[in-house]
């Protein structure tokens, strides 16, 4: 634990006290950002000599993935100090001078929680092994006996989301085979045990130890997780549902139609956030019951998560100006999803719903609709996402038969069609962008990056590859370095030329300074985007569908702007009025071409 003092640094002014409702948030993978003393890993002073460039850019806030001391099993999400900075990304002191940087630029800065596990070598599981069944050291974690005569089958069916088992045997004192523990992800992963009430006073201590050096923010990594339904019970496959007990997507069964004006709500509007019952009947959302019912495992969306992040909601109101927490909940239907933003609980949910979403207007109109429509009940905003460290980046995944967006793309994969993905990817981003709340986007995508689909597999570092047997190819090439500059080292990514991960030939033609002065790039569509977003209030509107273009474009109109998102393969007639912007070069003769979004004002 760190003994240094605390350091409290301004906010950005100018701020309204709901800030995150219709935030435009930039994550930052710090491995992969800027890398500021050359061994080849991005690092917090890295950040903090670009934060200039996320300034201009014109979002509000950062999040940064997890910057812990930490062995690295899963890249920083295996925790071993929480209170502490990975030498590999620089010291206490580095994370105070980005925070003040990005406040005097008027960025707000969100870290990242990993509460569902830690690592195996934290202070706690390191002591959990020396202690003998049944001890309180053992009691926060989930260790189990074995079944079997001998106990040396696992205590229940469940599997990782990284593959094989989701648990692990250890040796007893005299070396004899001992109980097993639970990881739903990698075997250096511990899941905590959350009914523990040391585990919970701990956690609240944690962010009070990052409020008080005055983060803005908290995003929840596995926010879904962290209860297990009691007497662990084995899984029971559904034809719904993956081995893993994540739903399959069913957007498309959605009514498209359900409501013609759906978006952000006022404070009048607000839920009352429930009270307290959480018996899966939709809560204070108002859903059906059997709506209320979750479509996930025993592992995951339990009831009981949701008093501990009442708890936590309440550490957090006791500060100003205020601050806010955001779920990574893989949940659905997406009236469990609502529970998580009643307004006594978490102020975000990323929608996962809309980043599944396949280039398909139907199934688009109705995860947009939906998601307004349950989110609006309990009194939240909707947080749009299309990419994130953990899928294939969108314009990859737009531009490759399927949509494949989880597991990654090999080079003896399929391989999508660069062209088509990229104006199709900067489509979806112009319709996100001109909803109602707030959005989230992940480094790189405002230079059009791609996934890194021929990366070796010999360079793969994700725990998924090696625990999947290989057949999944993991994560890592949505997190390659990004590029700065075309001619320099690493493209500007490191001084040196190393890059942890190697970056393709093709990142060098995508380069920031390559896009910086083209009207044209996707750099200046989303500087651009970003600016007219903030003019037109559009993230703290409503949104009205439009029906005049036929079943296969996506048309609304919000804040006196009317967005058109042609998904078709013949042009459509644009709309009366000025273009605003579009997501690409328009014909002139009055039409928009497939593939393209527009905004007429």
């Amino acid at each position: 634990m760190s003994t240094a003092a605390r350091t409290v640094t301004p906010t950005p002014a100018g701020e309204t006290d709901d800030w995150w409702r219709d935030a435009v948030v930039y994550q930052i993978y710090p491995r992969s950002f800027a890398d500021a003393d050359g061994d080849g890993m991005g690092d917090l002073p890295g950040i903090t000599d670009r934060l200039g460039a996320l300034a201009d850019l014109g979002v509000d806030a950062i999040w940064l993935s997890p910057f812990y001391r930490s062995p690295q099993a899963d890249a920083g999400y295996d925790v071993a100090d929480y209170r502490e900075v990975d030498p590999l990304f620089g010291t206490l002191a580095d994370f105070d001078a980005l925070l003040a940087r990005a406040h005097d630029l008027g960025l707000r800065v969100i870290v990242d929680l990993v509460p569902n596990h830690s690592s195996d070598r934290h202070r706690w599981f390191v002591d959990a092994l020396a202690a003998a069944p049944g001890s309180p050291e053992r009691d926060r974690y989930l260790f189990r006996d074995g079944l079997g005569p001998d106990g040396s089958e696992p205590p229940n069916n469940w599997q990782s989301v990284f593959g094989g088992p989701a648990w692990n045997r250890v040796a007893g004192p005299d070396g004899a085979p001992g109980q097993w523990y639970l990881h739903l992800f990698d075997p250096h992963q511990p899941d905590f045990n959350w009914d523990n009430a040391e585990v919970r006073t701990e956690f609240e201590a944690v962010l009070r130890f990052w409020l008080d050096r005055g983060v803005d923010g908290f995003r929840v990594d596995v926010a879904h997780g962290l209860v297990k339904q009691a007497g662990l019970p084995d899984f029971v496959a559904d034809p719904a549902l993956g081995t893993l007990g994540f739903a399959v997507p069913t957007a498309g069964d959605e009514d498209a139609d359900e409501e013609d004006t759906v978006g952000a709500v006022g404070e009048s509007d607000k839920g009352d956030g429930g009270d307290g019952d959480d018996k899966g009947d939709g809560g204070s959302s108002g859903a059906p019951a059997a709506e209320g019912v979750s479509h996930l495992g025993p592992m995951w969306d339990q009831d009981g998560i949701h008093e501990i992040y009442r708890d936590w909601r309440r550490v957090l109101d006791k500060y100003s100006p205020p601050r806010m927490l955001v779920a990574e909940a893989w949940v659905q239907p997406l009236t469990r999803l609502s529970r998580y933003v009643r307004s006594d609980e978490m102020h975000q949910a990323f929608n996962f719903d809309f980043l599944e979403a396949p280039w398909d207007a139907a199934v688009l109109r109705a995860v947009i609709s939906r998601s307004l429509a349950v989110n609006t009940s309990v009194g939240a905003t909707t947080t749009w996402v299309l990419s994130n460290h953990d899928v294939v980046r969108h314009p990859s995944r737009f531009g490759l038969a399927g949509g494949r967006w989880r597991g990654g793309i090999g080079a003896d994969d399929p391989q999508p069609d660069a062209e088509l993905g990229l104006r199709r990817g900067r489509a979806a981003t112009l319709t996100m962008l001109a909803l109602p709340g707030s959005a989230y986007l992940y480094q790189g995508e405002e230079l059009g990056l791609p996934e890194h689909t021929t990366l070796p597999d010999s360079a793969r570092q994700d725990p998924t590859w090696q625990r999947s047997g290989h057949t999944e190819r993991g994560r890592d090439g949505c997190r390659v370095p990004i590029p700065w500059e075309s001619a320099a080292p690493a493209l500007g990514f490191s001084s040196t030329g190393k890059s942890w991960l190697p970056q393709p030939e093709s990142f060098a033609r995508l380069a920031r300074d390559r896009q910086q002065d083209d009207p044209a790039s996707t750099l200046s569509m989303y500087r651009t985007a970003l600016r007219s977003r903030r003019e037109h209030g559009l993230g703290r509107g409503t949104l009205s569908w439009v029906r005049d273009f036929g079943t296969d474009v996506v048309a609304f109109a919000t804040q006196g702007v009317t967005v058109v998102t042609n998904l078709g393969r013949s042009p459509v007639a644009l709309p009366p009025g000025g273009v605003l912007l579009a997501s690409a070069a328009l014909p002139g003769d009055g039409t928009l071409p497939p593939d393209t979004a527009v905004w007429i004002g």
